[in-house]
């Protein structure tokens, strides 16, 4: 005798496109993007509470931040290394964040491939635009 089956808990995928992808085979993409969610995720937390404990709490706080601190800062590749490397990570991090919230929730393919199009389009100006920013500054303005 076996007991009754009450209720599957795990719920089956919501769209078709979902049920398919299962079915399909897998490529390993989205288990390097989980796991770049992980290490990049640890890696910001070390990156952004170190800029906010420099910025915030060293050396009187956030009274001495101005355009001549942050020359100062920049003029150092350490700072500039950090961050750049602060700027892309958070940015590849909430790209890559919202890529799987636009394949969850966006059912047509057409209204997801104009999402991830908008998505991938504001990734690249906040990194290029970020990256020139960082290199290009000039601490001699007229």
């Amino acid at each position: 005798m076996t007991a009754p089956v009450l209720h599957n808990p795990v719920e089956p995928p919501r769209s078709p496109r979902a049920r398919q992808r299962v079915r399909s085979g897998r490529t390993n993409f989205e288990l390097y993007s989980w796991l770049f969610m992980r290490l990049s995720g640890l890696l910001l937390i070390v990156l952004v509470l170190g800029h906010l404990f420099i910025m915030l709490v060293l050396d009187g706080g956030v009274q001495r931040i101005n355009f001549a601190f942050v020359a100062g800062r920049w003029s150092s590749p350490f700072w500039q290394v950090w961050d750049l490397l602060q700027l892309w990570l958070a940015t590849l991090h909430g790209t890559n964040g919202l890529r799987t919230i636009i394949n969850d929730y966006a059912e047509r393919d057409l209204t997801r491939f104009w999402l991830k199009m908008l998505l991938y389009s504001a990734a690249l100006l906040t990194i290029g635009l970020g990256t020139l920013v960082i290199f290009t500054f000039d601490p001699n303005i007229a």
